[in-house]
């Protein structure tokens, strides 16, 4: 055992070596440098690009359109969140740290979605590498406090004996079995409504009589993509920082990866809660009903050099590299997923072109960045056909010398 931790010390020295010695953008510059510089070809570069922005996805500009469009026939769809128009297909394609590529605009700063569930993943990180979370394993219940809504409406001629001062979002019998994990892996069946949006209502089965009837799943053992599930641990870990969780992520992990000031993370507008006296939004994990993530390409590339790098930004570990190996570990319920927002690559059904060890945090768009350590490769690519992704990295990976 003792010669086991010897070795795993002496490669986890020999990795943060390896991530000091390599390149990281400053604050105000980040490199370029040409894909022949790295004997890339060129020519292959260009075809990608040139495929990215033919593949632009046909959803209107217009987000408002976009979102009735796509969701408009679920019960309780209407946006409660702050939206935006998007711009025309955009990206960069990051190698060995440097730029090497990019294309439309990309200091635009847009709605990303999904990949917003990415951050909340991330401060829930934070907490848990901290010490503020014990266990990934704990039940969520058990960490927070009563919660108040901000702003609550008097009515004078409700009875006093039903009149509710607080919420507590986990305190079910199903709900108090849920555990980090379980929210972290989308397996939880979370129950209940938050925000106006009941868990029901988010990509509802076609059997309507049962959306509020049938059997809960046990925590862990069923994957199901919802929103309203990542707002309630958004909420979690907003109860467990007591503090907004755009201070959380500005402070420990942009910053330090040199981002630019001009991201917001936004919530939904009656999601407003008191935490010690104070007015708190707990913000969205996307923008299924508005809100989530407004960022552009840049600071979405430096996000996901930084998982590239494990975590590691010039030497200092931002997220550890534990936590890092854990969202990237599949989900039992669903081996292409690990923590959110990290989509997998493992059976390489989601890009077959690309290695099985790659993962993406992805956004509806669709909004990706691929993250490739075999090949020290990220991508940002916004606005594509989701379908059409696989035939950009194909382009872009035939590129690479390795590849040729």
């Amino acid at each position: 055992m003792r010669k086991l931790l010897t070795i795993l010390c002496l490669l986890s020295a020999v990795s943060a070596t390896a991530q000091k010695n390599s390149y990281y953008p400053s604050v105000k510059n980040w490199e370029h440098r040409s894909p022949a510089f790295f004997s890339i070809d060129t020519n292959k570069i260009k075809q990608a690009i040139a495929f990215a922005v033919e593949h632009e996805t046909t959803q209107p500009r217009n987000l408002w359109l976009s979102q009735a469009m796509q969701f408009g026939k679920e019960p309780f769809s209407d946006p409660v969140g702050p939206m935006a128009e998007r711009g025309p297909s955009s990206g960069m394609i990051i190698y060995k740290g440097y730029i090497i590529a990019a294309w439309g605009n990309t200091t635009a700063v847009e709605m990303t979605n999904s990949v917003t569930k990415s951050m909340v993943s991330s401060v829930v990180g934070l907490a848990y590498d901290r010490g503020l979370i014990s266990s990934l394993d704990d039940k969520v219940y058990s960490y927070l406090p009563p919660v108040e809504m901000a702003m609550q409406a008097t009515n004078t001629n409700e009875n006093p004996i039903v009149k509710k001062s607080f919420f507590y979002p986990f305190e079910t019998e199903h709900n108090r079995k849920i555990s980090w994990d379980h929210l972290l892996r989308q397996t939880s069946d979370w129950e209940g409504v938050l925000w106006g949006k009941p868990d029901w209502a988010d990509r509802p089965s076609d059997k309507p009589a049962e959306w509020t009837t049938r059997k809960r799943f046990e925590p862990g053992t069923v994957y199901k993509y919802n929103d309203t599930r990542v707002n309630a641990l958004a909420l979690a870990a907003t109860l467990v920082f007591r503090k907004p969780l755009p201070e959380v992520l500005r402070e420990n992990v942009l910053n330090p990866i040199g981002a630019s000031n001009t991201w917001a993370w936004t919530g939904y507008q009656n999601a407003w809660i008191v935490v010690d006296g104070k007015m708190v939004q707990s913000v969205s994990g996307g923008g299924h009903f508005g809100g989530g993530l407004f960022m552009n390409a840049m600071d979405m590339g430096r996000f996901g050099l930084l998982t590239l790098r494990k975590g590691n930004w010039n030497g200092k570990q931002i997220l550890s590299e534990d936590w890092i190996r854990k969202a990237t570990t599949p989900t039992t319920a669903n081996m292409g997923y690990g923590f959110m927002n990290y989509f997998l690559n493992t059976d390489r059904k989601m890009y077959p072109s690309a290695p099985a060890s790659a993962y993406a945090h992805i956004g509806n768009g669709t909004n990706a960045i691929y993250v490739d350590q075999e090949n020290d490769l990220v991508a940002v690519v916004r606005w594509i056909d989701d379908k059409s992704m696989d035939g950009f990295l194909k382009l872009v990976l035939s590129a690479l010398p390795a590849a040729k």
